[in-house]
């Protein structure tokens, strides 16, 4: 593998705060007291596993997907407690469902500590917490944590994973390349979801070092299908890819990319602002959609769009 003088970053959560942001939809529904329990939670103060007689609650997003919130007794009261977890739950929600996947538990103590993904859990710091919200990156913070939970069991030690991180120039960063197989998933999803999917919330100079220097392995989260709702993909208009007018003969030709088994329409204006219906549920050829037909009127000038039929 051919590496870079150095990855470019030191860790894909500091990059931007608005990769997801606070106004952007939840799967969150409700959370519900379920009274207090003996639980095993990991606390990263004494780091280590303890038993406590946690705040329960039950959270419940889209999907008919429940998480338990475990909230540590040292907030003292119901009350106190689920103030911390109704904190954090419509959050939770606004992470791609793939990602809540694997998600069953969520642990939150006190403490200023870093959060944790694994173990079917995410674990919370809530002074920790405190400064990732003053910072814009809670959102960008649980990415990386859940991609753990998620995503590192299937993919980490993958041969089609392994294979982009050889042939790509470097890792993102160096807590990627200091920790290759613990790290680099948690690591890249989250840029990969800027690149491809929130792309207009970022600089051009982040995107293109992310492409340049992780193109394998953003090529390889394309190919998995994630279920990435509640993001909302805009759909990418077609590509016009080939196109002929005549405005003697009042005719046009046009030639676009397409998907099987879509239907498209042709739209045109004569100002960019005003656009009609010039024919309409052209049903796909395969790959490539061709139509051709007259113009209704004579015009000094004329401008087409082509969009899948039903997009807004």
């Amino acid at each position: 593998m051919w590496l870079s003088a150095a990855p470019p970053f030191s860790g894909t959560i500091f990059l931007d705060p608005d990769i997801i942001l606070p106004s952007d939809p939840t799967t969150y529904l409700d959370l519900e007291d379920a009274g207090q329990g003996d639980r095993l939670m990991f606390d990263r103060r004494p780091a280590a596993f303890v038993t406590y007689h946690a705040f329960l609650f039950n959270a419940s997003y889209l999907g008919d997907k429940s998480i338990e919130i475990q909230v540590n007794p040292e907030f003292e009261t119901v009350e106190a407690a689920r103030e911390e977890a109704l904190r954090f739950a419509p959050v939770i929600g606004r992470l791609p469902s793939l990602l809540l996947k694997d998600v069953e538990t969520v642990w939150i103590h006190k403490g200023n500590n870093p959060f944790g993904g694994g173990n079917n859990n995410l674990l919370i710091h809530t002074e920790q917490a405190d400064d990732y919200i003053s910072d814009g990156i809670l959102e960008e913070t649980l990415v990386h944590e859940a991609s753990h939970t998620s995503l590192d069991a299937d993919h980490a030690e993958s041969a089609g994973w392994i294979a982009a991180q050889n042939a790509d120039p470097d890792f993102i960063t160096t807590y990627a390349r200091d920790n290759a197989t613990r790290e680099d998933i948690a690591e890249t999803f989250l840029v990969w979801l800027a690149v491809r999917h929130r792309s207009d919330r970022i600089t051009d100079s982040l995107k293109q070092t992310i492409e340049a220097t992780n193109p394998n392995r953003l090529t390889y989260f394309d190919e998995q299908d994630f279920d990435l709702f509640p993001i909302i993909i805009p759909e990418k208009a077609p590509k016009l890819k080939e196109y002929n007018l005549n405005l003697n003969r009042l005719d046009f030709y046009l030639k676009w990319e397409s998907r099987f088994a879509s239907l498209y329409d042709v739209e045109s204006s004569i100002n960019l602002q005003d656009w009609s219906v010039l024919k309409a549920d052209i049903p796909s050829q395969g790959d490539e959609t061709e139509t051709s037909d007259d113009l209704p009127d004579s015009f000094d000038r004329i401008f087409f769009r082509i969009k899948e039929s039903g997009d807004s």
